[in-house]
């Protein structure tokens, strides 16, 4: 029988059914690229410019969203002399920028109300005595603030308790035991992020300077990455190079009784004497505002400036009694009887005509009839420009930063608000000349015109027979303390009177908490770091994510063209193959390899 040999050629008809190592790797390989690109992160895209949220001010009138687990809030109680008032805090996770702060405003109620409650009288009053009683007397603030920030944030909403002017005049051993018993019992009731650091009394100088912060970061003035053409360069330090950022605001605020100024100063400059180095020691703010403490863009050099007895009301005492004295002895040395009766008075250039007066000081009593020269009435209160007794009381004596009146811009508030708007009608940009012109022309009116004016709703609603009696005083004695006590020109164009900012009142608590807690980002930026981290691995080869996707690209195409290549050649082996069969004999019985 004979036998058909065939040579076998090893290998399957069906190419596809049994892929090579080559064609595997290139698949696998081209898989995990393209897994790669689109696992990889994108680029850092550039975080919102946060000037544009001074353009939107609606969204800070807005009731605030307690159901958001992303924001953080914080708790600032103002102990004041009058009174204390609680503030609630909230804002938003950090934006991730390191030069930026956070966005702090005040939290709103579901009727959009600030969330603010007052209560009287004063902690110096209420515990002075018996500090023990502390806690219990700021115990409604803390269950209204507790009330509002949702229960699970209290253990991580920071609480500050800080006291003013009441405080102060209190000896350091009772405030001592008023901050002790509050550090002491309310931990007890309250979950709030408290500690021993967290209650304290803050100098004049500290609250001047969150006022100062309070109201520049308001106007976005900390924004340094918007473009903004009104700038300024500050020397930081001891450094070489300088800083080029935008132009922060001063603030000047006349009370009752004191007056306060505080502005940013650019350069350390040179002192005329040790005294006046020294002088400025206690003057001078450095501090900063940044997350970071080797991040020089928000290192901020401030001077500020307390002056008690230059407030509207106080200075209006302290005139009378300078014209008191000169009356009385000039009345002796010559024998008259000015101003010792109704008859004969002392005529007041810093009263409207006809307005009559009495000033009781002790046993002596100076009988005053307006006559409404308000040139002389600035001309008599200079001298009490001069203070009291020392340098220090002295606003003419006093060290003041230089101002570059050139590249400034300043915001006046209170009295400063209430001379210029209340019966004169002009507040907001202050003009000299303009203001001049109105004082003047409402001095030398008579106190009946005045008075049917007002009665007639003529002035402003905050305006009250208080204002329209000593308006005459108070407009002369805030000129003479802009530009004779603290130097402005009369032609200064950028000072604005104001009481509210954006439509709210900027409080310097709002400075306070921000300053407080300018360390918190770091927490944030510090979580980013370590995602980014993990990340890093998937970009290290790859400059650009495009490039990337390019690549991935040129490897599929490259394991298509191999693979088309390797079905090619297998095509031509078995077209050999059959050619090798065409030509196959069958062999003789004897030549097959059996019998």
């Amino acid at each position: 029988m004979a036998r058909l040999s065939v040579p076998c050629p090893c290998r399957s008809p069906f190419p596809w059914s049994r892929p090579r190592p080559v064609a595997l790797g290139l698949a696998a390989a081209a898989g995990l690229l393209l897994l790669l690109a689109a696992a990889a992160p994108r680029r850092w895209a550039a975080p919102p410019r946060r000037g544009e949220r001074y353009l939107s001010r609606l969204e800070e009138l807005a009731a605030t969203d307690t159901e958001d687990a992303a924001l953080s809030y914080g708790v600032v109680v103002d102990c004041g002399s009058s009174g204390s008032r609680v503030f609630v805090y909230v804002w938003p996770p950090h934006n991730g920028n390191p030069h930026d702060l956070l966005d702090i405003r005040q939290m709103r109620d579901r009727g959009s109300r600030p969330v603010v409650k007052k209560i009287k009288p004063g902690i110096s009053v209420a515990a002075a005595a018996e500090p023990e009683r502390a806690t219990p007397y700021l115990r409604p603030l803390l269950r209204f603030a507790a009330a509002h920030v949702p229960a699970p944030k209290h253990k991580e909403t920071p609480l500050y308790v800080l006291c003013t002017a009441g405080m102060r005049l209190l000896p350091q051993r009772q405030q001592a035991a008023i901050l002790e018993d509050l550090v002491q019992n309310i931990p007890l009731e309250f979950d709030f992020l408290f500690s021993k650091s967290h209650a304290e009394v803050i100098s004049g100088k500290q609250e001047g300077v969150y006022a100062w912060i309070g109201i520049n970061f308001v106007l976005g003035r900390f924004d340094h990455e918007d473009e903004e053409a009104a700038v300024v360069t500050v020397a930081l330090g001891d450094q070489a190079e300088s800083l080029v950022r935008k132009r922060t605001v001063g603030i000047l605020d006349m009370g009752g009784a004191s007056l306060q100024i505080a502005y940013e100063v650019p350069s350390s400059g040179a002192f005329s004497s040790p005294q006046q180095e020294e002088a400025a020691k206690s003057l001078l703010a450095e501090f900063n505002l940044g997350c970071d403490v080797q991040h020089s863009g928000h290192v901020y050099r401030v001077y500020v400036n307390t002056f008690l007895g230059f407030g509207g009301n106080f200075a209006r005492q302290r005139y009378e009694e300078l014209v008191l004295n000169q009356t009385h002895a000039h009345s002796r040395l010559h024998g008259q009887q000015t101003g010792l009766s109704a008859e004969t008075p002392f005529l007041d250039p810093c009263l409207p005509v006809g307005l009559e007066d009495t000033v009781t000081r002790g046993e002596r009593t100076l009988h005053m009839r307006g006559r409404g020269d308000w040139q002389a009435c600035a001309k008599l209160l200079q001298p009490l420009l001069g203070g009291a007794n020392s340098s220090q009381d002295s606003l003419t004596g006093a060290y003041k930063a230089p101002i570059d009146f050139s590249n400034s811009e300043f915001y006046g508030f209170s009295e400063f608000f209430y001379c210029t708007e209340d019966v004169l009608r002009l507040g907001g940009y202050y003009n000299a000349p303009t203001f001049t012109a109105a004082a003047q022309e409402y001095c030398s009116q008579r106190w009946e015109v005045l008075t049917k004016r007002f009665r007639g709703g003529l002035y402003s609603s905050h305006a009250d027979e208080h204002r329209v009696k000593y308006q005459c005083f108070k407009s002369a004695w805030m000129y003479q303390v802009l530009h004779q006590g603290f130097h402005f020109p009369p032609d200064y164009p950028s000072l604005r009177t104001a009481q509210l900012v954006y439509d709210r009142e900027v409080q310097w608590t709002l400075g306070a908490i921000l300053y407080k807690t300018r360390f918190l980002p770091l927490r944030d930026l510090r979580q980013e770091n370590i995602r980014q981290a993990h990340a890093s691995w998937l970009r290290l080869s790859f400059v650009y994510n495009h490039y990337l996707f390019f690549a991935c690209i040129l490897v599929v195409a490259l394991a298509i063209v191999l693979y088309l290549l390797r079905l090619r050649r297998i095509h031509r082996r078995q077209q050999l193959d059959a050619l090798w069969l065409d030509k196959v004999v069958l062999l003789p019985p004897g030549q097959a390899g059996g019998p």
